[in-house]
């Protein structure tokens, strides 16, 4: 086993992980030209740290998932996250988090994970892994603007162009956007911008 596997299996039975282990696999993360290794051990420290340290750390680990190619990596870290906010009573937050690791681990085939962390977000207060009406709130401004400029039509090239952006840091945005939205494709993206307008003229 890995040593982040290795410490989340003693934590969870109770056990901690000995310090030369997770010491020498910061050692070996900050070496590393991976930054998805270094999110991962910034990720076990957090798993053993004070909660106010832990907090800061999953913050900085999910920072440094951000542009890597290891999404499997970042739901993990979003769904131990979730549990550390949902134990430490901070439920709208924990929520947030959950509910992209679930639609995350979906879009990937985790279901044994997705699992866990649906149960987690029942756990938080949601009944479902449903999107609340309010997610569009949980967007950027910037997120905000890619979905509509995608919602008119726009290919990822001509939003990028209109935005000042590259077409990757579109891309990247949009992988983002869809756990948030609870969906996990342009057409979907589409039809939910739509609703939510609909849902604006109406209110």
């Amino acid at each position: 086993l890995t040593t982040p596997a290795r410490l989340e299996i003693m934590l969870r039975a109770g056990k901690p992980l000995p310090t030369g282990d997770l010491a020498a696999h910061r050692a070996w993360a900050q070496g590393s030209p991976s930054a998805a290794n270094r999110a991962i051990a910034r990720r076990c420290e957090a798993l053993v740290a004070d909660p106010e340290t832990a907090e800061v750390l999953f913050e900085e680990s999910l920072r440094l998932h951000e542009g890597t190619s290891r999404p499997y990596d970042q739901f993990r870290t979003r769904l131990l996250f979730g549990e550390f906010l949902r134990r430490h009573k901070q439920p709208v937050r924990a929520r947030s988090q959950l509910r992209s690791a679930v639609d995350g681990f979906v879009r990937l085939g985790c279901q044994a994970w997705a699992g866990r962390a649906r149960a987690e977000l029942r756990a938080a207060g949601e009944s479902s892994a449903e999107p609340s009406r309010d997610a569009f709130a949980e967007l950027t401004p910037q997120e905000l603007q890619i979905v509509r400029l995608v919602s008119e039509g726009l290919s990822n090239r001509r939003v990028a162009e209109q935005m000042f952006l590259s077409p990757r840091t579109v891309e990247y945005h949009l992988y983002k956007v869809y756990p948030k939205l609870g969906i996990g494709s342009r057409t979907d993206l589409i039809r939910r911008w739509g609703e939510q307008l609909a849902g604006s003229s109406t209110g």
